[in-house]
């Protein structure tokens, strides 16, 4: 909330008081005390975007009768990148505000690695337009390692021009752990320039000293536990847990248990990358908060990790709860244990369609950001001296890939696919212009038969990534893709069989979220159609390249053991050229 002048809070006492009318009154709703889990009878007014009354009755310039309707804290999204929805901020906001999600706290790290300060700048000037409250964190890895050609790079200084937008909370996730723990003088500079204030943490299966000294480093939040054991000494040295349920990642229901009434303040909901499918047919944290409560968490405590203690953990005083002196952020439901969202109220105003039809438009960027030259069927060829081959092993509902090792059929001194193995080639193609980089490899799990696909949505510097059982179709692809500016493609037989174009740097549509959920179904069937068994294939492909996701990744530089850190020998592309 900005500086109030006084005119302004004598409005807010006199309103509190029932001596001055409000703006708006909700009467007659059912409140649920987040703090003790009573529910409770009573009108809440409001006056511009601060509650001033409850548990009293009020009068309203303009009312809404919540007979029969429960009224809880807006919800807060705590680690989100909004790019992976595959729309822009506005749409994004369309999309989510109206299943409660009144703050979402993102980082716009994908589309900083391909655009840099100019991506951040656009998410920005976006906050400014949308209803619900979109704060944008500032990214801490561009690029998230030097083992990858990305777009742009960030450094402390650049970081700090950026700072001081009215969106702005602190540092965003810091993927890049090792550098952390082994003092790589840029990401000392970033934690010294952001010290003090929220920094947010990203360390899958740390522990032990390591985790300590990463915690030591100023860093307390952590959304990549996934497993229980992970999460308590998370929680025991005092992060916070933000519990992730993305269309990929999916650690809520490991980690319900950990919603009790000893730890609920301490822990928080946040969706990470969820795509417009999933949305549209499960939902976003109102499915979190539904499949938390059917699982036995305590009701009252899953609506506080969704709401107080989100706004705690990243110094948020001003919301979280339905009481004086708050933000005005309230979702009205019919039932509490199906989080059936019926209306919401978004720094005190009714979300509405003509409400969203009242935002201003921010131009799009990035829509020259495909810079990959063109490629053949030979470009993805894989020399070979023997069989045995490292092959990366996706883990269907994981971000975190097995590091498998396979005996490989050679023909001509080149490694060859085998679909009896389900190992097929996987190959990331630089498309910033820098260079002509392809880093080749194999992957295990697609249960791929024939064709391929590509996305130009790969984790986090944004090259091409394509698998595939034909170099000839992943060629098809790859070329589509460019010829799209980006986004997904699906070719079989020498033809494309289903695309998506992403032309907001390679990474979002200019449509609406309609348009791009539309437009996912006919891609996600013919993905089934080359055999391929992953309930969400083209988010897995966007993960494939993240080198500090455990254990085996794939960048434009070739393949990639992230436990040591470094390339594989005799498995990586000669560093610019590629082809």
């Amino acid at each position: 909330m900005s500086t109030l002048t006084p005119a302004e809070i004598a409005r807010f006492i006199d309103a509190g008081r029932g001596v001055a009318p409000a703006d708006l009154v909700i009467k007659g709703v059912r409140l649920l005390d987040i703090i003790t889990g009573a529910v409770t009878q009573t009108d809440i007014a409001i006056v511009g975007d601060r509650i001033v009354g409850t548990y009293e009755s009020y009068e309203g310039t303009h009312e809404i009768d919540g007979a029969g309707l429960f009224a809880v804290p807006g919800f807060i999204d705590t680690h989100l990148h909004v790019e992976s929805s595959l729309v822009t901020p506005l749409e994004f906001d369309r999309c989510v505000l109206p299943r409660g999600v009144t703050t979402a706290i993102c980082d716009p790290h994908e589309i900083a690695n391909v655009l840099g300060a100019e991506g951040i700048r656009y998410f920005q000037r976006s906050a400014e337009h949308t209803i619900m409250d979109l704060r944008v964190q500032l990214s801490s890895c561009v690029p998230a390692t030097t083992f990858e050609t990305s777009g742009a790079e960030l450094s402390a200084a650049d970081l700090v021009a950026l700072r001081g937008h009215a969106s702005g909370i602190g540092l965003a996730e810091f993927m890049n752990f090792p550098g952390v723990l082994f003092k790589d003088e840029g990401c000392l500079d970033k934690l010294s320039a952001f010290s003090g204030g929220p920094i947010d943490g990203h360390a899958p299966l740390l522990s032990g000293r390591d985790l300590n000294g990463y915690i030591a480093a100023g860093i307390r939040t952590e959304h990549e536990a996934t497993a229980l054991a992970e999460a308590r000494e998370k929680l025991a040295k005092g992060m916070t847990v933000l519990i992730r349920e993305g269309s990929v990642s999916k650690d809520l229901h490991a980690l319900i248990p950990l919603i009790t009434a000893d730890t609920s303040a301490f822990l928080a909901f946040c969706t990470d990358d969820r795509n417009p499918l999933d949305i549209a047919e499960e939902g976003h944290l109102d499915y979190m908060i539904r499949e938390a409560i059917r699982h036995g968490a305590p009701l009252h405590h899953v609506y506080r990790v969704a709401s107080w203690s989100a706004a705690n953990a990243f110094g948020l005083r001003d919301r979280g709860l339905i009481a004086p002196g708050r933000r005005a952020d309230i979702v009205l439901l019919d039932d509490l244990e199906a989080c059936a969202v019926r209306q919401v109220i978004s720094a005190g105003r009714l979300v509405t369609p003509e409400l969203f039809a009242s935002r201003g438009f921010v131009e799009p960027v990035g829509l020259g950001s495909m810079k990959a030259e063109k490629v053949d069927a030979g470009d993805f060829a894989i020399p070979a001296t023997d069989m045995s081959t490292r092959v990366m092993g996706v883990i269907p509902g994981r971000i975190i890939t097995e590091d498998m090792t396979l005996d490989l059929p050679v023909v001509n001194g080149e490694k060859q696919v085998d679909l009896d193995k389900d190992a097929v080639k996987v190959c990331v193609v630089a498309r910033h212009g820098k260079n002509r980089n392809i880093g080749r490899g194999f992957v295990h799990g697609f249960g791929m038969k024939r064709g391929a696909i590509a996305s130009s949505v790969g984790h986090d510097s944004h090259n091409i990534c394509v698998v595939g059982a034909d170099e000839a179709d992943m060629a098809v692809a790859v070329n589509r893709l460019i010829e799209l500016k980006g986004g997904f493609v699906v070719a079989e037989g020498g033809a494309v069989r289903a695309e998506l174009a992403l032309p907001v740097a390679g990474l979002m549509a200019t449509t609406s979220f309609e348009e791009v959920h539309d437009g996912l179904i006919p891609l996600r069937a013919a993905a089934k159609a080359l055999g391929v068994v992953l309930p969400e294939p083209f988010l897995q492909v966007a993960f494939l390249p993240l080198p500090v996701i455990p254990h085996l990744k794939i960048t434009d530089y070739g393949m990639f053991d992230v436990n040591r850190f470094e390339m594989i020998a005799g498995q990586s592309a000669p560093i610019g050229t590629g082809g």
